[in-house]
């Protein structure tokens, strides 16, 4: 469970500084990093729903 835990720490660390490099990189017209902020976003949150769905899976049983 520990493990679990740190990943969810990770994942969402990592949608904050997606979240900040997209509004940084957007603000500097760098759009090449705005694509790739966004594909790790979208990484990250999709990473993160499958813990939870592991997580919630887990508990039930």
């Amino acid at each position: 469970m520990g493990k679990k835990i740190a990943l969810n720490i990770f994942f969402t660390i990592g949608l904050i500084l997606s979240g900040f490099g997209l509004v940084w990189s957007f603000q500097n017209e760098k759009y090449l990093l705005v694509a790739m902020f966004v594909a790790t976003g979208v990484v990250f949150f999709y990473l993160k729903m499958q813990l939870l769905k592991e997580v919630r899976k887990s508990f039930k049983e």
